[in-house]
């Protein structure tokens, strides 16, 4: 099967496709011309676990290593990951269940308590920042979260949305153009006075937004494509300013 119809097959980018191959993620054969990438049963059956993974939140650099591991069991991570999922649909369930109930204590139905209004709703373990510790180290995080303590809350939320619209207007040209060095300068002095960023946490910052499902949905939800346009973007930056 070629590219093309793997993407429409599954519904990604043969963009995507491409990156994974160039990562080492997955690489089928290529014809004899070397002019198309051909992927077998057991490519696809290797890219369903990779988009499980990856739907559930694991970064590229790290499903590689899991499925290239040679201890991997497909059957063995395919059982955690329906573990994880059941995980996830649970605690979806109760935060559904939560606003049933909230919406009939608006209507005078019922009287919750105040530990019911809260039920699935537990923040208590923030996987970002935990993500953040284990790249820059708790110094630097710790330094970021007293950043944004001392700043207004909806000032920051505002320069956030100011920042990304401005890049989604502007995803379809060259990111290593001038225009778009510009403003994704912005992006790296906003990122520093709320934090500490040298140059390869901010290109590093830049390969998590494509690799992490849920930056790049948070993302892309400026505009299509857009993690990936920063991505490159900051790769160009460091590339220019190192």
């Amino acid at each position: 099967m070629k590219t093309k119809k793997v993407a429409d097959l599954i519904g990604i980018s043969v963009r995507t496709l491409h990156h994974y191959d160039e990562i080492g993620l997955i690489s089928p054969e290529r014809t004899k011309d070397n002019e198309y990438r051909v992927y077998t049963a057991e490519d696809l059956s290797k890219l369903q676990q990779i988009l499980f993974f990856k739907k559930l939140g694991f970064k590229l650099s790290n499903i590689k290593k899991i499925i290239n591991d040679p201890d991997y069991n497909q059957e063995e991570a395919l059982l955690m990951q329906k573990k994880m999922l059941l995980e996830e649909r649970s605690q979806l369930s109760t935060m559904i269940n939560t606003i049933d109930l909230t919406l009939k204590e608006m209507n005078g139905e019922i009287e919750m308590t105040d530990k019911d209004k809260f039920k699935g709703l537990d923040f208590s373990n923030n996987p970002y920042e935990q993500e953040a510790r284990e790249r820059w180290g708790d110094a630097a995080v710790d330094n970021s979260n007293r950043k944004l303590k001392e700043m207004d809350a909806e000032e920051v939320k505002r320069r956030f949305d100011e920042i990304y619209n401005d890049l989604a207007n502007i995803r379809h040209i060259d990111p290593s153009s001038e225009e778009a060095q510009k403003e994704i300068h912005k992006w790296f002095v906003f990122l520093n006075e709320i934090g500490d960023y040298s140059l390869e946490a901010f290109k590093s910052l830049g390969d998590m937004y494509v690799e992490d499902e849920r930056f790049k949905k948070n993302i892309d939800k400026f505009g299509t494509g857009l993690a990936e346009f920063m991505r490159q973007a900051m790769t160009a930056y460091y590339e220019q300013n190192k």
